[in-house]
């Protein structure tokens, strides 16, 4: 059943005896006082539908300690000691100084219980509503969008690693499964513990060994084909059959139909990087820094440094780009917006979505690719929409084709601009976006407005400070807790409403006539 907070203080309550201590306009302090008004029982009630057994921690004892554990990036044992020993915990959740603390598991059951709930998201809810009481975002019609990779909480396997580890897991998941291994794989001995034992400095022994694991797995899929599996079960096999196709390709002399294969000299697209933790993904901020793990997308008011939205998503998949989720940002808001963001934003698709939307968009247009170095862009080629036509600096016209493909082919023959615009073979193509319109608009927007330029040198840049808080900690850069996207993505829930509600503290958050205000509000 619930547990709810006493109303009387016990002997040895902390607030009473060392409150003092802690430090005025802390996260610590606030909670002290305000942590029932934050968290409020009754947002919680459907959590224990029971009404029988022992109490549970109080919602707003456990609410705050998720949200202190989150801030501080504590592991749930160092949580529980913090808890148990820290004066600071003990003032801000309203313990006695010699209350014992709750076991580490405890955090695990009200995590499982808040994640099979209506409403996984309360926490950030209720900091939400706070946000929208205070009015800090009241007039404020800038939004800056960014992102961020962190790292996650698993080792990044190797193929080899992962081949036999996706077999195990089909094994222990699939009924029957184990015998069927027996039978059908060869290639390795499934049931005994490590790597197998070959010469690892040979290329020719390893991609052996490539090739026996790469064709156990498949037939494995195929021996599993037809059978009634759960949910689990067809994760594992489609699982293996993904691990089996990605990061390897037929050997040398082979068309693949031969059993002969090798690791791929390149890397897939949206590889997975551990069976761990499949949603994990290997991607790159830039061409040198490449990362595995997830990518933390967040929208930000930035005169304020209130996040306004977030979402955590895998780190590869056009559905995760910045863009995408920058309009799923879009989609949430009301009301005209001005949208600041980086060239990674400067896609046809977002910025046709702000325009539909009403908004503005500060964003800054993407670089041009040139084919030949100091010669034509694409700016170069006039186009004209109603006509469905693009000419050439030289002034050769061509219709653009369905999928918006201009081929100048052979007018480019003997063009005397042709070393300015193409070292083609088969001449220039052009290939317009739906919204190329926006796309040179934009361009020549940033040209030829300085203070389009300057607008977002001032605010732009204010996002990356709120990233830089949700990314790191006393100088650390964090590293994920849990596995899979909806865990992680609860993690930044949490997180982020921590931040708020730390920011609104900096101002003077507090509570008057039942009212959540700032202090430059009660003057």
């Amino acid at each position: 059943m619930q547990g709810v907070e006493r109303a009387d203080r016990e002997l040895l309550d902390a607030g009473a005896l060392v409150g003092h201590l802690v430090a005025e306009g802390s996260m610590f302090a606030f909670l002290a006082g305000h942590r029932q008004e934050l968290f409020p029982d009754g947002e919680f009630e459907d959590l224990f539908p029971s009404g029988t057994g022992r109490p549970s921690i109080p919602a707003s004892v456990m609410a705050s300690i998720l949200v202190l554990q989150t801030l501080h990036d504590f592991s749930d044992r160092e949580t529980a000691d913090a808890a148990r020993c820290d004066l600071r915990w003990k003032v801000a959740t309203g313990m006695s100084l010699d209350h014992k603390g709750f076991d580490p598991s405890t955090l695990v059951y009200w995590r499982r219980r808040l994640a099979k709930s209506a409403r996984r998201h309360r926490i950030s809810d209720a900091v939400r509503k706070v946000v929208e009481q205070t009015g800090v975002l009241r007039g404020r019609e800038k939004r800056a969008v960014d992102s961020t990779i962190l790292a996650d909480a698993v080792a990044t396997q190797d193929t080899i690693t992962q081949l036999i580890a996706a077999v195990r897991r089909v094994s222990r998941r699939v009924p029957g499964a184990k015998e069927r291994i027996a039978v059908v794989c060869t290639g390795h001995d499934y049931g005994g513990p490590g790597k197998p034992t070959i010469d690892w400095d040979d290329p020719a022994a390893r991609d052996v060994l490539v090739s026996a694991l790469v064709n156990d797995a498949n037939a494995l899929v195929a021996a599993l084909v037809g059978q009634t599996l759960d949910a689990d079960g067809e994760f594992a096999v489609a699982l293996l059959a993904l691990i089996a196709g990605q990061d390897v390709e037929p050997a040398e002399g082979s068309d693949g139909t031969d059993g002969r294969w090798r690791i791929a000299r390149k890397v897939a697209p949206d590889r997975v990087v551990s069976t761990v933790d499949p949603d994990a993904r290997h991607t790159r901020k830039s061409p040198e820094n490449r990362r595995d793990g997830y990518r933390a997308h967040v929208s930000a008011e930035p005169e304020t440094g209130i996040i306004t939205d977030e979402a955590l998503t895998k780190a590869a998949g056009t559905e995760n780009s910045d863009p995408a989720v920058a309009g799923e940002f879009l989609d949430a808001e009301d009301g005209p917006r001005e949208w600041y963001g980086d060239s990674a934003y400067g896609t046809g698709d977002l910025r046709g979505a702000i325009t539909d939307a009403g908004d503005e968009a500060v964003i800054k247009p993407k670089p041009l690719r040139v084919p030949v170095e100091g010669g034509f862009t694409v700016d170069d080629f006039t186009v004209d929409e109603p006509a469905g036509t693009v000419a050439c600096p030289a002034g050769n016209v061509r219709p653009l084709s369905k999928t918006r493909v201009a081929t100048f082919g052979a007018l480019c023959r003997g063009c005397p601009l042709r070393a300015r615009c193409t070292t083609s073979k088969t001449g220039r193509k052009i290939v317009l976006h739906q919204r190329d319109d926006l796309l040179r608009q934009a361009r020549r927007d940033w040209a030829e407005k300085p203070d389009l330029r300057e607008k977002y040198r001032k605010f732009r840049p204010n996002v990356e400070r709120v990233i830089s808080q949700i990314a790191s900690l006393g100088g650390r850069r964090l590293k994920l807790r849990y596995r899979g996207t909806t865990k992680n993505n609860d993690w930044l829930k949490r997180r982020t409403a921590g931040l708020n509600l730390r920011n609104l503290i900096g101002r003077g958050l507090t509570r008057t006539a039942g009212v959540w205000v700032l202090a430059a509000q009660t003057g």
